[in-house]
Order: C-alpha cells, then structure tokens, then sequence
C-alpha cells in the first residue's frame, strides 16, 4: 500500500535524503584524503594480526629522531637503503645505520638493483658500504626495474648479485619485489630466497602460489621521529619465528 504523505512532510524527507547523500560523499572525500595523506591506512587492517613490524628508509625520510622513533613505537627492524648499481651510495646510510643500531633496532640494508651495470660489480658497491656483522639482517636486493629487459640476462646478474653477497655475509639475500617485476623475473627461479612484496591496496597474493616472507602494505606512513612518509612492512611468521630466523649475536 503507497503512503500518502502530507506536502510538507514529502519535501522535509527529500532534504533529509538529500543531506544524508551529501554527507555521505563528505565522508567518503575525506577518508580519501585521509588516505593519501598517510594518517590512515585501509591495508593496515589486513597487516593487524601480524606480530612484527619494520620500515625501510633512505635519505628522503631526512635526518630521523632514532631514539624517539625506538621509544614512541613498536617497531622492532629497520631496512636502510645502502646502494643503488654500481656507483650509488644512499649519502644518509652511514647516520642512519649507526644511530639505528645505536638506538637498539634489528638493521638490514638494501641494494636498488640497476640495469646499468653488471651484478658482480653491484655487490662489490654493496660490500664496500656495508658492515659485515653476524647481527646484520640479511641483506636485500630491491628489484624495480623496466619490464622489457631480457629475462635471462636479468635473472643472470640478479644470480651474480646474489651470490656474491651470500658468500660475504653469509646470509642469502631476500628479494623485494613488485607484482609486476616478480611476475617478470622472479616467479619460476630463486626458490630458495625470501621474497619481500609490495602491495598497498589489498593483503598480498603472489600469481604462482608462493609464499612470502615481507609485506610492505604502507608507502605513505607516519610515525614518531620521521617528519615525510615512510614505508611500513610486517613479517608473516610469528615473533618467535622472527627471533629464530633474524635475531643472530
């Protein structure tokens, strides 16, 4: 049965229509903004369960308060960007390395991997730079590069890279990846590295059913201590495997 309502009464229930419409596109803007922003972060309901937490910076975080961030957070390792190719040192590596370590985190550096030069002379970069400590995290090879490479020559250097710094530090390097560049150069080979992925929309699914070992599900953080964005990870095992795995003297 249709309802006869009163002129008046029909016209008030529009306007109450109309606003809820409107304030529902209100929230939704601003949510967004929120998002971009980094003040809040959807996949950081899916990254919730699990125990261990990280970041990863370089010199665009600028100069970072390592103590207030060790104090003010839950944080327990940090990934600091050492080299890129053959001829790139992160000019804020050596600060940042010492005063992380200093300031108490689980400390691993990262390698930008580049098409420029072979991946024998990049890990000699890499040795160059980074200290050899049995306590180090192991160290990881940053894979975000062109998709129209050769596969082989790629997963060619990637092998010299990798071997090279297993055989210094020994400790076989992880792989962080995008889908686009694991689906290209990863998927298939390297079955024996930890694979660090990158997903910021939604909780990570690698195509060929592989698991992985990292997720970097912000790029867009705030934390104490650091005044830009910055990348927020989690490990997918439990604190106990963390420890066994990553926690040398």
């Amino acid at each position: 049965m249709k309802v006869a309502w009163e002129p008046g009464v029909e016209h008030a229930l529009r306007k109450i229509a109309v606003l809820l419409i409107l304030l529902r596109g209100t929230l939704i803007v601003l949510l967004a903004l929120l998002e971009f922003k980094g003040y809040i972060w959807h996949t950081s309901w899916f990254a919730k369960p699990y125990e261990v937490r990280g970041l990863d910076v370089s010199h665009y975080q600028g100069d970072i308060d390592w103590q207030r961030l060790r104090t003010s957070t839950d944080f327990q390792f940090v990934y600091i960007k050492a080299t890129e190719g053959h001829d790139f040192i992160d000019f804020k590596f050596s600060s940042n390395w010492n005063k992380a370590k200093a300031s108490g985190f689980l400390t691993g550096a990262y390698h930008f991997f580049s098409t420029r030069s072979s991946g024998a002379e990049q890990a000699q970069k890499y040795i160059e730079i980074v200290p050899k400590d049995s306590s180090n995290l192991p160290p990881v090879i940053d894979i975000e590069i062109d998709l129209n490479r050769n596969v082989d020559t790629i997963r060619s250097e990637l092998i010299a890279l990798s071997q090279t710094l297993e055989r210094h530090y020994q400790r076989k390097p992880i792989l962080y990846v995008t889908y686009a560049t694991y689906d290209q150069y990863v998927s298939g080979s390297f079955e024996d590295h930890e694979i660090w992925i990158r997903d910021v929309l939604k909780h990570p699914n690698l195509k060929d059913g592989r698991d992985w070992a990292f997720w970097q599900y912000g790029n867009r953080g705030h934390v104490p201590g650091i005044d830009a964005y910055v990348d927020m990870n989690v490990f997918r095992g439990s604190q106990e495997a963390f420890d066994q795995t990553f926690k040398r003297s």
